[in-house]
């Protein structure tokens, strides 16, 4: 004999909003009922009318996470179900927001029968005034994620079960909205005992008269505090790109754009190079126009939009990381590095060099370091700094003779072979030439502002002093960095 668990729902309120079905079937049960818990008005009245329940209520308290509990519900209520029928009832309706069910509905040995019973979504959209067609989004307090909610929609929250998941909920809102934003708990939606209280968010865990028939409203949030939100940027630069925009914005191309995209770029590193956080949001969010300006010239054009090109950058990231996203299993760092880059060529195969794909616009001791890195990982390379030594004074030998030769072009090219050169042996020492040239860079700017101080302070000007001040100067700046 197989035996099978039936589910009914208790609904939201009091025993006035049971189904008469489910009501006479509670009733005439024989056996005891298997309650996921006895916090619910209908079990205190059918238990008065001679009902047996046996609850659940102790996993609550032994377990510190509600999915655990409910994991333990399903598991105890499919052990039961081996040797008999099982007749298992939980608040409102048994397909809204019950996970132990859901889990009870995914297992394929022990039939599941969902009898019924009354959602109080209908009573809770007839107390609010809210018609769930403007956008609704029903969530469950006990697991959400933050970035998943949609504050433009008529938001609910159900399983507020007390103090802390009001004050869950509270904490997560609090990163999105203002303290005093209004907002409304509903309790007991539809009967005698409905109670709805307007407060300020802030105050959401303060309530004390929260329970397990307690939602929490949130009314659609105004545009005006939704500029954090990647949706409200996109419609600023799409509004500003729009026949009714700005006419600069509407002139612009790819092309046009470039030199801000470098720009703002440079600015972010200056801000990251000072450590200044509130520089650094200003130069970040400076940068991310750029882009979402690119995008939507795309868009207006006709070929991508911004979805394209996030949707590009997921999908690579998760592809080139297949030690988080998949099974593949690295040791080190060194590790990661070499799967990036077999996944690299395996997406690139349409390249004839291995030094395709390094862009020709990038500042040249940046693409200097890039194209030789590249050369090295095939085997091109010297096995020793005295090789490289070796050849740089050769290079500065072939620098010399094209000076001798007063071609302008050949002591270019060959000054040209020297830096490269050196980038060569900064990448043998595991050196960033590029952030070395900015070291020597804001080293010069330092020592040369201490010089034209020093020369101030004595009452002369630059001009006015003579090579041998300034070099005695520098040199006092060298040995003040020392100290």
């Amino acid at each position: 004999m197989s035996f099978k668990i039936q589910i009914a729902g208790l609904g939201a309120g009091d025993i006035e909003q049971l189904p008469l079905g489910i009501y006479r079937k509670l009733l005439n049960h024989d056996g005891i009922i298997q309650a996921r818990t006895l916090d619910h008005p209908v079990i205190e009245t059918l238990m008065e009318e001679g009902v047996t329940f046996a609850s659940f209520d102790d996993y609550y308290e032994e377990e510190a996470g509600f999915e655990r509990v409910y994991e333990r519900i399903a598991a105890k209520l499919l052990e039961m179900a081996q040797t008999e029928n099982v007749f298992y009832v939980v608040p409102g309706h048994p397909s809204l927001a019950e996970m132990s069910v859901k889990l009870l509905q995914e297992q394929k040995e022990v039939p599941v029968e969902i009898i019924g019973g009354q959602s109080y979504l209908d009573d809770l959209f007839a107390s609010l005034q809210i018609d769930p067609i403007e956008g609704f989004q029903f969530v469950d307090a006990t697991s959400f994620q933050r970035n998943e909610l949609n504050y433009r929609n008529h938001l609910v929250f159900c399983q507020v079960y007390d103090q802390m998941s009001a004050s869950n909920v509270k904490l997560e809102l609090l990163e999105d909205l203002p303290a005093d934003y209004e907002i409304i708990l509903i309790e007991a939606a539809g009967t005698d005992k409905e109670r709805k209280e307007q407060i300020p968010l802030e105050d959401l865990d303060r309530v004390t008269s929260i329970s397990n028939l307690t939602s929490v409203y949130i009314p659609p949030v105004p545009e005006e505090l939704l500029t954090h939100e990647f949706a409200s940027l996109r419609s600023v630069v799409r509004i500003l790109r729009s026949p009714d925009g700005c006419p600069w914005d509407k002139e612009q191309t790819h092309e046009s754009l470039r030199r801000y995209l470098i720009e703002e770029a440079y600015e972010l590193i200056d801000a990251i190079e000072e450590e200044d956080d509130e520089g650094i949001i200003e130069e970040m969010g400076d940068v991310l126009l750029q882009i979402m300006m690119h995008a939507q010239i795309g868009e207006d054009d006709g070929y991508f939009t911004i979805d394209d090109v996030i949707r590009g950058i997921t999908e690579k990231m998760i592809n080139r990381h297949p030690h988080v996203f998949g099974d593949v299993h690295v040791e080190s760092t060194e590790d990661v590095n070499a799967n990036w880059e077999k996944i690299k060529k395996q997406e690139k195969q349409e390249r004839d060099s291995i030094l395709d794909g390094i862009p020709r616009s990038l500042p040249a001791l940046m693409r200097s370091t890039k194209l030789q890195k590249k050369a090295r990982k095939a085997g091109f390379q010297w096995e020793s700094a005295e090789e490289i030594w070796e050849k740089f004074n050769e290079e500065v030998q072939e620098f010399h003779e094209a000076l001798e030769s007063g071609n302008k072009r050949e002591m270019e090219e060959e000054y040209g072979d020297i830096l490269f050169i050196l980038v060569n042996l900064a990448i043998f020492h595991k050196i960033e030439a590029e952030q070395s040239l900015t070291y020597a860079n804001e080293k010069f700017i330092s020592r040369f502002h201490h010089i034209e101080h020093s020369l101030k302070k004595s009452g002369k000007e630059l001009e006015d002093a003579s090579l041998e001040e300034m070099d005695a100067l520098w040199d006092e700046a060298k040995r003040k960095e020392r100290e």
